[in-house]
């Protein structure tokens, strides 16, 4: 049965103020108009909502069961009205965003917790991918944007900017592999060659250099797609791995040991990455805007062109 969202109004301001003078006052309407819409939502409910045997109204058993029902009916009415409203200004109802756990920022909390506050019907969906991984979600639509370990070139149809912070990575074992008895001493980059590596099996050559990026590449190799399955198998004592630095201070602190070898650990630029083919709704921009400030402020309010510069 359909009850018109007037006289549902009428019945839970009539109950909160405590008659119907007052709850037309509050409405703007008529005390009949405020009288006959109760009644007539008390017909089509079949039930009595108010006592009308006293001066003042009083809720009945009824009323009082059905009052809380009504209210999350108002509320519910209300925020379709504010969705509608928000998308038919242009403001995405959904953004997902793809991360790279090479991506460590002490703002990424304060950012999340800001775009909350200023979207709160948004329906954000957050994915971890690396390298190319990334690129290929925001290709296929599957993502708006994302952050990855800066390269040299992207595709045309991907617009990049660096993020205001940098991350670093190192090199780690387990505390009971050969290698960490090392201790301070340098590891040569021969002697790693030698042992496992852990990498990333979505670890690609970097674009415009021609060769591998990374500085050691070992002769023998376990893959895993994230870095947090290579930490795992680090722990386990399978193996060397490049990870995040701030991965393994939230991790695995007391169970790997970082190896100093020559051109280790590395500071890894962080780039953010959008489509060119799909503008960035209201709520994706200002998240952009929000990784690409300097300061932990509220970001500008223009996002970098297409071409990445600001």
């Amino acid at each position: 049965m359909h009850h018109a969202p007037e006289a549902l109004l009428a019945f839970a301001e009539a109950a909160l103020l405590g008659s119907f003078t007052a709850a037309a006052r509050k409405l703007g309407k008529r005390q009949s108009t405020v009288s006959e819409a109760i009644a007539n939502l008390e017909i089509d409910l079949g039930v009595q909502l108010f006592d009308r045997s006293t001066r003042t109204p009083t809720l009945t058993d009824a009323g009082r069961a059905l009052l809380p029902q009504v209210q999350r009916a108002l509320e519910a009415s209300a925020a379709i009205d504010r969705t509608a409203a928000r998308l038919a200004h242009g403001e995405e109802a959904r953004l997902t965003l793809v991360v790279s756990d090479t991506y460590q920022s002490k703002r990424y909390e304060e950012t999340l917790m800001a775009l909350e506050r200023r979207f709160p019907a948004l329906e954000l969906e957050c994915q971890i991918a690396e390298h190319d991984d990334v690129l290929d979600l925001i290709q296929q639509g599957r993502a708006q944007l994302g952050l990855m370990a800066a390269r040299a070139a992207y595709p045309a149809d991907i617009g990049a900017a660096t993020v205001a912070e940098e991350s670093e990575i190192g090199l780690f074992v387990g505390r009971t592999h050969a290698l960490a008895e090392y201790g301070d001493a340098e590891v040569p980059h021969a002697a790693l060659r030698d042992v496992r590596e852990l990498r990333l099996n979505t670890y690609v050559k970097t674009e415009g250099r021609g060769t591998d990026d990374r500085i050691v590449v070992g002769t023998q190799h376990w893959l895993a797609p994230s870095y947090l399955m290579l930490l795992e198998m680090a722990v386990l004592g399978f193996g060397w791995a490049e990870l995040p630095r701030w991965m393994v201070e939230h991790f695995a602190r007391d169970r790997l040991c970082e190896l100093r070898a020559r051109g280790w650990p590395r500071r890894v630029r962080v780039d953010a990455v959008w489509s060119r083919n799909r503008p960035l709704g209201p709520a994706g921009s200002w998240l952009l805007d929000a990784m690409l400030s300097p300061e932990p402020s509220a970001p500008p309010g223009g996002r970098p062109t297409a071409d990445g510069e600001g």
